[in-house]
C-alpha cells in the first residue's frame, strides 16, 4: 500500500494516464473514488474502503455541470480544493484528479448516455436529465482512470444502480463497490449540502432518518405499504419539511415500485424531500433496506 502523505494533484488527462500506466507496470491494482469535492467524513469512508481494495487510490474532484438542471445550485455548489487536499493528506491517496470543464467536455461535445430501467422514475420524475449527466461523466471518468474497483456511496442508491447497469451493459472491466451510508450522531446522512443549514434547519433535517426508519419498521411489521408511505410523507411535512418529492418502496435490485405487501424480496425505502435552510431549500435524499416479511 502507498504511504504517500501528500497526493499528487493532476489536471491533465495525459498526466493521469502516465501515472496510471506506471501503477500498472508495478503490478498494482487501482481503486477509484469519484467526487464533486466539498469532502466530508462520508467521502473519507469511501476512500478507506477503496484502500482496502487496491494498492493505489485515485480520487477525482469535478463538479459536473451536465447533471445540474437550470435553476439548481451548480454555481453555488461548495468548492474548496485546498480544504479537500488537506482532508486527503495522510489517507494514502495517490492521485487527486481535478479536471476543469474544458478538460472534460469539448466545445462541440455531442454524445449522451441514457440508462433506462433503474434510471427511470424516482429521481428522474423530478430531475429528468440528472442521470444522463451522471452516466456520461462516470463513463468518461472510468475510461480515463481505468480502475479495477470504483467506490460509490449507497446514499445515492438509484445512482449506484444506474452506474452498475451502465458498467454491466457496456462491458466495462471494473467492479462497482457500494459503501454504506455515513451518518452523523443524529442519524442524518452526511452530505456536502448539509453545510447550508443553520441549527434550526439541521434539527428539521435530522427528522428525516427518524421517519424513514419508523416507516421501515412498520413495513417489516406487515403494515400496509400504501398507508405507511402516506404516513411517512405526512410526517415529514409535520416535521417542517417544505415539500416531499417521493417516499417510495422499490425492489432493491430492479427498483421496480412495490405498492402492496407482502414484501417477498429485498426492498429499498427511498425518500427525497426539501428542507428549509436560511436562504434556500435543501433537497435531501436517504434510503434504507427493508427486509422481506
Amino acid at each position: 500500500m502507498s504511504t504517500r502523505n501528500q497526493p499528487a494533484t493532476i489536471r491533465s488527462l495525459a498526466s493521469l494516464r502516465t501515472r496510471v500506466r506506471a501503477f500498472r507496470q508495478e503490478g498494482d491494482r487501482i481503486a477509484f473514488v469519484p467526487t464533486m469535492g466539498a469532502l466530508h467524513e462520508g467521502h473519507l469512508s469511501l476512500i478507506r474502503l477503496a484502500k482496502r481494495r487496491a494498492e493505489r487510490v485515485v480520487v477525482s474532484i469535478f463538479v459536473n455541470p451536465t447533471q445540474f438542471a437550470p435553476g439548481e445550485d451548480f454555481e453555488a455548489y461548495p468548492r474548496d480544493l485546498k480544504a479537500d487536499r488537506k482532508l486527503l493528506a495522510g489517507l494514502g491517496v495517490d492521485i487527486i484528479y481535478t479536471p476543469n470543464r474544458d478538460h472534460m467536455y469539448h466545445d462541440d461535445h455531442s454524445t449522451t448516455v441514457r440508462v433506462g430501467g433503474v434510471g427511470d422514475n424516482l429521481e428522474t420524475d423530478h430531475r429528468p436529465t440528472f442521470f444522463h449527466g451522471v452516466a456520461l461523466v462516470v463513463a468518461k471518468l472510468l475510461n480515463r482512470v481505468q480502475p479495477d474497483h470504483a467506490v460509490f456511496g449507497e446514499k445515492d442508491y438509484q445512482q449506484l444502480a444506474v452506474i452498475r447497469r451502465l458498467v454491466r451493459d457496456l462491458d466495462m472491466p471494473v467492479e462497482i463497490v457500494g459503501a454504506k451510508i455515513a451518518r452523523d450522531s443524529h442519524g442524518l446522512a452526511l452530505s456536502s449540502r448539509n453545510q447550508y443549514f443553520d441549527e434550526a434547519g439541521l434539527a428539521t433535517a435530522r427528522a428525516l432518518n427518524g421517519v424513514m426508519f419508523a416507516a421501515r419498521d412498520r413495513l417489516q411489521d406487515n403494515e400496509s405499504v400504501e398507508a405507511t408511505l402516506e404516513w411517512a410523507a405526512r410526517s415529514l411535512i409535520d416535521a417542517g419539511f417544505a415539500a416531499v418529492d417521493y417516499v417510495s418502496l422499490a425492489d432493491a435490485e430492479s427498483l421496480a415500485p412495490i405498492t402492496r405487501g407482502p414484501i417477498d424480496a429485498p426492498a429499498r425505502l427511498l425518500i427525497a424531500a426539501h428542507c428549509p435552510a436560511p436562504d434556500r431549500l435543501v433537497r435531501l435524499i436517504d434510503n434504507c433496506a427493508v427486509d422481506p416479511t
